[in-house]
């Protein structure tokens, strides 16, 4: 049997053919101060890729948050109440870790509310309206942080 051979163009950077091997590498002359040698070009882009990753995470578990709001909130569907309470849950623990982790990420909760809230009440909208069940177009409760990662709104 005859093995396929990955044939590597003579030009391409390590980064390019084993990431991981780079990434060991680059910490390696790093903790040497091998200044010099250091991959800097991808370094910075693997560097800002970790910040997006961060902020992306923020607005995709805010957006899973705030639509199982919605629905704990305003689809009275008592079979789902678990569930959806669970996901709440398990959002506002990721949210709280993830804010802990790095607390700069609160410095974008505004933009990321809205923009999570937007997406959320399509998504919940496209799925319960249709059922009789009105979501309003605005959000009724405090957004601030510490209201969104504790508050059982669905009690008010």
């Amino acid at each position: 049997m005859t093995q396929a051979i990955t044939r590597k163009s003579p030009n391409a950077s390590l980064y390019e053919t084993d990431f991981l091997l780079w990434t060991e590498e680059t910490v390696a002359k790093l903790k040497a101060r091998d200044f010099d040698h250091v991959d800097l070009e991808n370094l910075i882009e693997e560097i800002e890729s970790l910040g997006k990753s961060d902020k992306k995470e923020i607005k995709s578990r805010l957006t899973t948050l705030l639509a199982h709001l919605l629905k704990r909130i305003y689809v009275n569907m008592p079979q789902e109440f678990n569930g959806w309470e669970r996901t709440i849950r398990n959002q506002r623990t990721d949210l709280e870790l993830a804010l802990m982790d790095s607390p700069s990420l609160k410095t974008i909760w505004n933009d990321a509310f809205d923009i999570a809230f937007r997406l959320a009440l399509r998504d919940v909208r496209d799925e319960y309206e249709q059922k009789g069940y009105h979501i309003p177009e605005q959000w009724q409760f405090s957004r601030d942080i510490e209201a969104m990662l504790s508050v059982k709104f669905w009690d008010d």
